[in-house]
């Protein structure tokens, strides 16, 4: 579930920019400083340039198209309140980039947790031998193959859905965002070990949500 995770729920990032490769690129220099000048037009063109891909990654991270926008504007106004700490030493899209993403978690902490599964529930257990309590049935590659299709791409997303916060916000950073263990530690506040801890048991559970629709046994607890 590594590798393709991204590529099952669909996720697909783009190709890094020459922006992204580095540093601010020279029309967003321009931009900001228009913006800083109060140029409103100028704000409406760093939304329209930024704010598709940031809410597609608002999507990624909250359950409902609402809270996605709600998200991505309040990164923006978060980030035109912040201008004067850009320094362009970094992409200006990573930087928004960031900040969206802490907006995201302060939404998912904050919200109700009604349709998460227990993540204990999802996990494999072990007899007093040590070995699995129940078989763990391998993953053979045309039972993968049905997670190409739109449908199961939404199946997959729903399933990330399904997963405890805690859980699905270092599966996204980590396998869908690609931050690395130590960005997703400065997100989330914790340590990296219990990012390695919380990266591992989620792709556990999420391996469960998905074996039924994979192995065709049925819907199973992912549409409980």
């Amino acid at each position: 579930m590594t590798d393709t995770t991204k590529h099952a729920a669909g996720y697909a990032m783009e190709p890094p920019s020459t922006e992204d490769r580095n540093g601010c690129a020279s029309d967003d220099v321009e931009l900001l400083e228009r913006v800083q000048a109060g140029d409103e037009r100028a704000c409406e063109a760093l939304v329209r340039k930024h704010g598709g891909r940031m809410l597609a990654v608002a999507r990624r991270l909250l359950r409902t198209e609402e809270d996605s926008a709600d998200a991505v504007q309040d990164a923006f106004l978060s980030a035109f309140r912040s201008l004067e700490g850009f320094e362009g030493n970094s992409a200006l899209g990573t930087w928004l980039h960031r900040i969206l993403i802490n907006v995201c978690l302060m939404r998912l902490r904050a919200r109700s947790r009604s349709r998460e599964v227990r993540i204990d529930d999802l996990l494999p257990t072990f007899d007093q031998s040590g070995h699995h309590s129940h078989p763990v049935r391998a993953w053979e590659d045309d039972a993968l193959a049905r997670l190409t299709s739109a449908e199961s791409r939404a199946h997959v997303r729903a399933c990330i859905a399904r997963l405890p916060d805690p859980y699905r916000e270092v599966l996204v950073l980590r396998d869908i965002e690609e931050l690395d263990t130590e960005q997703t530690a400065q997100h989330l506040g914790i340590n990296p070990g219990a990012v390695k801890t919380r990266l591992h048991r989620a792709r556990q559970a999420l391996r469960t949500l998905l074996e039924p629709f994979v192995l065709g046994d049925g819907a199973g607890v992912a549409t409980a």
